[in-house]
């Protein structure tokens, strides 16, 4: 039996791909984040076809159903939340399957900081302003690298996405004004493209405040591209009419 690990997307079941919507109507077993993917999308799955909430399973339990199964034609589909590559725990996944002759397909999926700029109308990547995006998370009960804390890429001055972080503000505000100053804007969107989505909207100086008492969930942005009244950043050399490419001769060349 082949294992496909599809990225759900953030929430709204229509952000799933239609490639991960086909595996999942295919699908001849399911094992789902429950608490995590909008459970709206097991209406894809076929009546009748067992299906499992990982939120309390173990991964020794999780891979028990791939090996229990290996012999038998069928599907297996691991729906993980947002793009399984990031924070999805799959490597793991992954490996197992390959010690056991079991085919793996990723599916990828729309991640939530894609889904947060979305609701935020903002390009996260703005010329003149930053060219980078950093992915990253805070210090938690998960280690992270000392090379990769929030201070030393803050030093870089890219626009940040951290993910797994939203009862972690305080510290994140510390480890980030030096680099920001305090008048950098830094947006909180709470599960976001679901029904109840929320957007706190803020800069380093007071978004520990206006944060108080949001739960999980939250993908946090910051940077000076979310300034909705950001009037310093260069026009996109892309459709520039003095600009040539190789699909556009330009005027000014």
């Amino acid at each position: 039996m082949k294992v496909a690990i599809i990225g759900a997307g953030p929430g709204d079941p229509e952000l799933i791909t239609i490639k991960g919507r086909r595996l999942l109507e295919a699908a001849d077993i399911v094992i789902y984040a429950g608490s995590l993917v909008n459970p709206e999308l097991l209406a894809f799955v076929r009546s009748g076809i067992p299906i499992r909430d990982s939120s309390g399973m173990t991964l020794e339990e999780i891979v028990a159903i791939y090996a229990e199964n290996a012999d038998k034609d069928g599907l297996i589909v691991r729906l993980h939340t947002g793009d399984p590559s990031l924070y999805g725990a799959i490597q793991e996944q992954i490996d197992f399957c390959a010690g056991h002759d079991i085919p793996v397909e990723v599916v990828p999926g729309v991640s939530s900081v894609f889904a947060a700029a979305a609701a935020l109308k903002r390009e996260l990547t703005l010329p003149g302003l930053s060219q980078t995006l950093i992915l990253t998370r805070a210090v938690g009960r998960t280690p992270v690298p000392e090379a990769e804390g929030l201070a030393k890429l803050g030093a870089h001055g890219a626009t940040m996405a951290i993910y797994l972080s939203a009862t972690l503000i305080a510290e994140l505000v510390r480890e980030l004004m030096p680099s920001y100053g305090a008048d950098c804007p830094v947006c909180l969107v709470h599960r976001a493209s679901w029904p109840d989505q929320k957007i706190i909207e803020g800069t380093l100086a007071d978004i520990e405040t206006k944060a108080a008492g949001l739960g999980g969930q939250a993908m946090i942005l910051v940077g000076h591209v979310l300034d909705p009244s950001v009037s310093g950043y260069g026009r996109s050399r892309l459709y520039d009419p003095e600009f040539s490419h190789g699909c556009r001769k330009g005027g000014g060349e």
